[in-house]
């Protein structure tokens, strides 16, 4: 690993760009740091202006790009025992650590200290093909960002020969994932004295009744549902979250909400398994109005990210087997931006440096060894851009 990955990245760190926050100073940093190679870039802002998404091209602009793809924010540290400051880079024993250093900052490091080499290559007239820089924002909150950079993408008329997001893959490559799917469902019933329970609806007995006919249905596809031998968890998944309800132990609740999320295998859809709890909650509204003709039960979509499968006959799967050596690639239970990619028409695979294992956790780091692999990976995968394609390995 270059030094310059090593400061790329403790810069990138050093910026607190936890989804809550804004991240346009990294974003800024980053357009200054490819403004000094020449390297123009363009920015995708949210509706009131305070992230930003950036794109940027090396190469002939006519010809489709290889796209290097990372989301700049990460998860809060909130609650977590961290033993080093975690918006700061610390190397200890062959590990970086620090937020976002495996999830995702370590392979955007990577990316922006081989821009002078990608730049070289494109000077020379080497290049068939154009390499893209892109950075979202919000991914760590349901792929936000990256849709209207896609939009951008596609408005603009750029074409895209595929994408490689670097999620921390250990550098091995990822084709297939699951989607996923947040839904808020609110109820609301009637309050009473708990003296009084008959006169009241409980609005946390109904939604406790609804979170039980969702783990039926969750029960149901781990014993019977679709199965892919290629995942860790290799059927559909649903299971509840988040819960809050109520004001006094001797008060029956009026309102309680809750989200639950569905995981789903590629070629299924969560719609099936929304509706059947749409079904029950219409069964349960009919018990509660009788009781309170004003209560309700609404579910709300909040998340949604597509699954994902990569195309094995696209430039960029090659690309990316002929530098990992693997032919088969790997399936996992998370989501990721590639399925909005690969939903927009964009070949995608997903391979970066660091483990999963790293992410979202306290003392998060990324093995120096991995930001060498995925150095070396990337000067090769250059190499290979300069290969006219009836040349490049089959």
């Amino acid at each position: 690993m270059t030094a310059s990955v090593h400061d790329l990245l403790a810069t990138l760190v050093a910026f607190d760009t936890t989804s809550r926050h804004s991240n346009l100073e990294l974003i800024r940093w980053v357009q200054r740091y490819l403004d000094s190679f020449g390297v123009a870039s363009r920015l995708t802002f949210n509706a009131d202006g305070s992230k930003a998404n950036l794109f940027a091209q090396i190469g002939n602009p006519a010809l489709p790009a290889v796209v290097l793809s990372g989301h700049t924010d990460v998860v809060p540290v909130d609650g977590q025992a961290w033993q080093t400051p975690p918006f700061e880079l610390v190397e200890r024993e062959g590990k970086l650590y620090g937020r976002g250093s495996a999830d995702m900052k370590g392979f955007i490091a990577c990316v922006l200290a081989k821009v002078p080499f990608f730049l070289e290559l494109a000077d020379s007239g080497r290049l068939t093909q154009s390499v893209g820089i892109a950075l979202s924002y919000d991914e760590e909150v349901g792929c936000l960002g990256v849709r209207g950079l896609i939009d951008d993408l596609q408005q603009s008329g750029i074409k895209v020969a595929g994408c490689i997001i670097g999620e921390p893959t250990d550098m091995k490559p990822v084709v297939a994932h699951k989607g996923i799917a947040h839904y808020r469902c609110h109820v609301s019933g009637r309050a009473a004295h708990s003296s009084l329970t008959p006169y009241g609806v409980n609005a946390i007995e109904y939604a406790a009744r609804l979170i039980t006919h969702i783990r039926k249905l969750a029960d149901t596809e781990a014993s019977f549902g679709h199965r892919h031998t290629l995942y860790d968890v290799p059927f559909t998944t649903l299971q509840t979250g988040t819960i809050q309800g109520g004001t006094a132990p001797n008060i029956v609740p009026k309102d309680c909400e809750f989200v639950f999320e569905c995981r789903w295998l590629p070629g299924d859809q969560p719609e099936r398994y929304v509706d059947s709890v749409r079904d029950y909650a219409s069964n349960l509204l009919e018990e509660m109005r009788a009781v309170a003709e004003e209560s309700n039960i609404t579910i709300e979509p909040t998340v949604y990210c597509p699954a994902f499968e990569a195309v094995p006959e696209s430039a960029v799967m090659q690309y990316v087997e002929t530098l990992t050596g693997c032919c088969q690639g790997e399936g996992v239970a998370y989501a990721t931006e590639a399925g909005l990619f690969h939903q927009a028409g964009m070949p995608s695979v997903v391979c970066g440096p660091g483990s999963i294992q790293q992410a979202h956790r306290p003392d998060e780091y990324v093995e120096v060894e991995q930001l060498y692999a995925c150095s070396e990976w990337l000067a090769r995968l250059g190499e290979l851009l300069c290969t006219p394609a009836a040349e490049r390995p089959a």
